[in-house]
């Protein structure tokens, strides 16, 4: 057998350990459903029927992972360039609050028009924000863990504010709600599929970035950047320009998401979109050891997941925050085998 070299021995490492930390979060997944009294057998059966049984279950479970594959690049980029970025529900609030208010100001305009406004403004609102917890470092020196993951909350209380004063829609009455954008201006699904149109998105959201980040001059010193930073200074990198420029990419990502949740799923602003989105692509970032193009799969795995909370709930008397204590035991795991990369000799470059 031909040893792995160079690249396929890395590929190889970044894929056999997410897979065996993924197999040993379904392990102790299933511990805890037998101590809750199910069968964890028939309890991974419900999750692939649900997350991937049928026609109708396919589509369920990619509606769920467009946002995330978008939320995912708001943290796996930043990552590139050595920051840890946890602010995509912010992002993609402050996106969906933006576009809802672009749709506002545009009274009669030609949907396409509208449609096109809508996008650069959830897109740019969204870079803005992450673009900000990436200056409070550069110049400030604040960690962009703490302020991105407080600049979500400012997000909420901002869209929650504006849904019950400036913008609320007063024909709503059973929930604060912003204007709708209005019927013409929502993109609609995916010919053939029961699919919005965020899913398109976030796959060529994801497949741009890569080749950004892979193929490029700019992706090339982003890494540079993210590897050692005191040798990019001293190569003449830009450091600043760089991470300003890859948070606010990030951050338009995930705005996108938003901005898709506006137009294909609710029409208006609300607490709706606190769904949780920016949370779970923070987990398939990670476990897609932050590469844009394998978020894509692992998207779809973890939206899988959560189309199937429901067939739990349902057919094994599970409660709602079973498919949180999955995500919680995933993420951990993810955690504790970080460690493990560079330490098995098989993965390793051989040198002459």
């Amino acid at each position: 057998m031909r040893p792995l070299g160079g690249k396929p021995r890395g590929a190889a490492e970044a894929l056999i350990i997410p897979a065996g930390a993924l197999a040993v979060s379904l392990i102790l997944f299933g511990i805890f459903v037998a101590f809750a009294g199910a069968n964890p057998l028939a309890v991974y059966r419900t999750i692939y029927r649900g997350a991937f049984g049928s026609w109708f279950s396919w589509q369920n479970t990619l509606q769920r992972a467009a946002p995330l594959m978008l939320t995912a690049l708001c943290t796996a980029l930043p990552a590139q360039v050595g920051l840890i970025v946890i602010g995509g529900e912010g992002a993609l609030v402050i996106g969906a609050v933006a576009t809802v208010a672009m749709a506002a100001v545009l009274p009669g305009v030609p949907p396409p028009a509208v449609v096109a406004a809508m996008l650069l403004a959830g897109m740019g609102a969204g870079g803005l924000w992450i673009a900000l917890a990436g200056g409070l470092r550069h110049y400030r020196g604040v960690n962009e863990t703490i302020s991105s993951l407080l600049l979500n909350y400012i997000a909420i209380a901002l869209m929650n504010h504006l849904v019950t004063g400036p913008m609320r829609d007063p024909a709503i009455v059973h929930r604060p709600s912003s204007w709708h954008v209005g019927e013409p201006n929502m993109i609609g699904l995916i010919p053939g599929m029961d699919v919005h149109w965020g899913l398109v998105f976030g796959v060529v959201a994801c497949a741009v970035t890569w080749v950004l980040m892979e193929h490029t001059v700019f992706g090339f010193g982003a890494r540079v950047v993210g590897g050692n930073t005191r040798a990019a200074r001293i190569a003449g990198l830009s450091v600043g320009r760089l991470a300003l420029i890859t948070c606010f990419i990030a951050g338009a990502a995930a705005g996108l998401a938003g901005m898709t949740e506006i137009a294909a799923v609710h029409g208006r602003a609300s607490s709706s979109l606190v769904a949780g989105y920016g949370y779970t692509g923070i987990l398939v970032a990670f476990l897609a050891r932050q590469n844009p193009l394998a978020v894509i799969p692992v998207a779809i795995l973890l939206g899988g997941i959560e189309a199937s909370g429901g067939l739990m709930q349902r057919w094994h008397d599970l409660p709602d925050a079973t498919v949180l204590v999955v995500r919680g035991i995933i993420f951990l795991v993810i955690l504790a085998s970080e460690p493990l990369y560079g330490r098995f000799r098989i993965f390793q470059q051989r040198t002459a």
